[in-house]
């Protein structure tokens, strides 16, 4: 009996640990792919249930993060830039200054925190990095990756989500010498840089891939999608790809070898399959349709999904080929999250919707309206322990999905 008492105790604490542990970073691990299960299959006609909202987060565009089982957001008021605290019951636990954010054009805060052992690390749309201790918002180091390492900001402001891999932390400043740099994560030290292609940053949050001979960061740059050892910085491959705005917001996609590198304003995407162990690509197809402007792109199985820009449908594709599956305007474009076997769906217009996983058609099961909350619709969905998180502008909400 003590035997299984034991065990039952150890089996509890590993539980605990494990949910304490829980990390979630923009687009849940760069991928909008979440692992829940037992979600709702269909949503009631007005919705699922609206657990909570939380009001007075201030401008901003920025998604939720969530590290053991708290929520993390930003949002501007008066120009500077905070920090929110918020446990899933909707109450506000801490809130902190970091310093001034974006106030020029669709203003408010734009890159979405990154949890990692007990740290909070984020980039102001003034190019400030900031390390926060977890536990109480306190300042830990800063930099600003645009005066420090030789570059300028870019026209709507630094849009990125720090990756962190081992000790580095992972940005791209766009600097012609400083391009894409790491540092260490707990002093803010550099670790290496990387010159790139001397191109600015292009709003694009960097994303990490291991499974090659040389592993690597990649990330679009204002007209090159780069690919960087990550031990040591040097540049292993850059692809050109160019639209008229300099603007990539779109994280790559990565699975089968294979890289899909989404653009909006006119470009479209290109798909780029690693070889010689990751230090060089070859283009596999290339698609002036599916052009994505922020809403990013989800792979599920042998296919890619997700909307376009100036091309306003939804869309299917094969992965391997490029083949369009569908091409649907049943709903206005958005961004995209999946998770047990649903596409989550969110309009730039408001409208929250959940679609069946298939490449026959966009067959939307559920819909309703996020009516609170400010400004443009553009925050991308989480989904954590059987609620979805949907922010918009000033508003923070939570719903009942499972």
């Amino acid at each position: 009996m003590k035997r299984i008492v034991f065990a039952c105790t150890l089996w509890i604490t590993a539980i605990t640990l494990l949910t304490a542990q829980d990390v979630i970073q923009w687009r849940g691990n760069r991928t909008g792919i979440y692992p829940e299960t037992g979600l709702l299959k269909s949503w009631p006609a007005n919705g699922p249930q609206m657990i909570w909202h939380y009001d007075g987060l201030g401008e901003g565009h920025s998604s939720v993060a969530i590290s053991s089982g708290k929520l993390y957001v930003t949002g501007m008021t008066g120009g500077k830039g905070y920090v929110y605290v918020l446990d899933t019951n909707g109450k506000l636990l801490n809130k902190k200054e970091y310093g001034n954010e974006w106030d020029e054009s669709y203003n408010g805060t734009r890159g979405t925190i990154t949890a990692n052992e007990g740290k909070l690390y984020l980039i102001s749309g003034r190019g400030d990095i900031v390390c926060l201790n977890e536990a109480d918002l306190n300042m830990v180091w800063k930099k600003n990756i645009l005066s420090d390492f030789g570059s300028k900001n870019i026209q709507w402001g630094i849009c990125e989500s720090p990756l962190i891999v081992d000790e580095k932390l992972i940005v791209s400043p766009g600097g012609e010498t400083h391009n894409i740099i790491a540092l260490n994560k707990l002093t803010g030290e550099l670790i290496w840089s990387c010159p790139g292609e001397g191109d600015l940053s292009a709003y694009c949050s960097p994303l990490y891939v291991g499974d090659q001979q040389a592993p690597q960061v990649v990330t679009m740059m204002a007209k090159h999608i780069v690919g960087v050892d990550v031990k040591t910085g040097r540049k292993l491959w850059s692809y050109e790809q160019v639209n008229r705005t300099n603007v990539h917001p779109n994280i790559p996609v990565y699975g089968d070898n294979m890289l899909l590198c989404t653009s909006g304003y006119g470009k479209g995407s290109v798909m780029l399959r690693l070889t010689d162990g990751g230090r060089s690509v070859q283009k596999v197809w290339d698609s002036p349709q599916l052009d994505s402007r922020i809403g990013a792109m989800v792979k599920v199985g042998d296919y890619a999904y997700g909307s376009g820009d100036m091309n306003r449908f939804w869309f299917c594709v094969d992965w391997k080929t490029g083949e369009q599956k569908y091409k649907e305007n049943k709903l206005p474009i958005g961004n995209v999250i999946a998770a047990d076997g649903m596409l989550y769906c969110y309009s730039d217009r408001g409208d929250m919707a959940l679609v069946k996983i298939t490449p026959s058609a966009f067959d939307i099961v559920s819909k309703f309206p996020v009516t609170l909350g400010t400004d443009q619709h553009w925050a991308h969905p989480v989904i954590y322990k059987g609620a979805l998180y949907v922010r918009h502008g000033n508003t923070l909400m939570a719903y009942k999905i499972s």
